[in-house]
């Protein structure tokens, strides 16, 4: 069965009778432009294979009620949550959405989730829930869905995200969700959310992105993500100017913010450069700007952890032509761009060297740029 089948059947099986449909979005993976979201710069992330599905039926006695593989069901009251950000744990992802929309004509609704992004690897499985109860409600309740719709989707699943479930992530991951296209990468510029389309088939030159999951769970609600924001806006008002357009960052008296700063700056050039290069079809030209970036992520920034530098580096040492960090950081997930004749012995050497330092046993899937979320059933 495909996930949408699965969240179709858990459907069934939790609340009886069929959803009024079923709704899937993908998880991502960031090619370029990490922690550049919040601070209004430019990112350049791919939609996933792997979805988050939805299966959705309206009510009208004003409840909500939740169930999810490997988690508890929730059921919430009428009213009960209504202005109030008081959410815990997984449902606060999906109750968040709902009520950031408000959508009208909206008693109530019955939501089975099924997935295979994987939780906690960096990969948005948290957006991809997000963008596919809000395409659902949106659907279901007349909402507009074209392009300036999806961009207000994914606005108020930043909302949920941040008032919600209270992770103060940027909008990077909601849009390529919602707004993502099959075969490119999405340029989004996190100043105003505008998008640009660009060509990315690292496969027709012999590449591959291979996303190396180190099976270190990442938690952006535990402080040190919500830090790193605070530092860049700190950043910023010191200099009097968003950091993209920041001459330079040597005013900056405080060291650590200067190297927060830097880390901003210049994450934003290495993304205009790998536009650049895919534009002009020399994918293999996005090596040394993967390498570049694990570099500020890990010193400037310090959000990498012994786990993705020991993969990326066992990533370089056997043939890649570039390797950095994804995602929010403190584990998670790495990735690889490589040759297709490199990518097992590259997964070996991986494998081994987490198995030399004691690290769990990591994972791989090989990213290829898919659509965004749309109903599946």
């Amino acid at each position: 069965m495909t996930v949408c089948d699965d969240a179709a059947h858990a459907f069934a099986e939790s609340f009886g009778g069929e959803p009024d449909g079923v709704w899937c979005a993908p998880g991502r993976v960031n090619i370029i432009g990490e922690h550049v979201d919040y601070a209004g710069g430019l990112c350049l992330p791919i939609a996933l294979p792997q979805i988050t599905a939805a299966a959705v039926r309206r009510r009208t006695d004003g409840r909500i009620r939740m169930v999810s593989a490997g988690f508890d069901r929730v059921e919430i009251d009428p009213g009960s949550l209504l202005g109030s950000t008081r959410v815990a744990g997984w449902a606060a992802y999906v109750v968040g959405v709902v009520y950031a929309l408000d959508p009208p004509g909206c008693e109530g609704l019955d939501i089975a989730i099924a997935s295979n992004v994987p939780v906690g690897a960096g990969l948005s499985s948290s957006a991809a829930l997000e963008a596919a109860v809000a395409l659902a409600s949106a659907e279901l309740f007349g909402l507009p869905t074209d392009d300036v719709g999806r961009d207000r989707l994914a606005r108020a699943c930043v909302v949920a995200e941040n008032d919600y479930a209270g992770a103060p992530t940027g909008g990077m991951d909601q849009q390529i969700a919602l707004r993502g296209r099959a075969g490119h990468a999405l340029l989004l510029d996190c100043a105003d959310d505008t998008v640009e389309h660009v060509p990315f088939d690292p496969e027709a030159q012999g590449m591959t992105i291979l996303v190396v999951d180190t099976r270190t769970a990442h938690r952006l609600v535990d402080g040190q993500y919500g830090d790193r924001r605070r530092a860049v806006d700190d950043a910023a008002r010191m200099l009097g100017s968003a950091l993209r357009d920041a001459p330079s960052v040597d005013g900056l008296e405080d060291p650590v913010l200067r190297r927060r700063a830097r880390h901003v700056v210049t994450e934003i050039g290495r993304v205009r450069a790998a536009a650049d290069a895919l534009r002009a079809g020399r994918v293999q030209d996005l090596g040394p700007v993967l390498d570049a970036s694990h570099r500020s992520l890990r010193d400037d920034f310090e959000v990498s952890c012994i786990e993705l530098d020991t993969a990326v580096d066992a990533a370089r040492r056997a043939g890649a032509l570039g390797a950095r960090m994804v995602g929010g950081g403190f584990g998670g997930s790495a990735i690889v761009l490589c040759e297709l004749t490199r990518v097992a012995a590259i997964a070996a050497a991986v494998t081994a060297a987490a198995a030399r330092h004691g690290f769990p046993a990591p994972g791989f899937l090989r990213a290829a740029p898919a659509g965004a979320a749309h109903r599946c059933r």
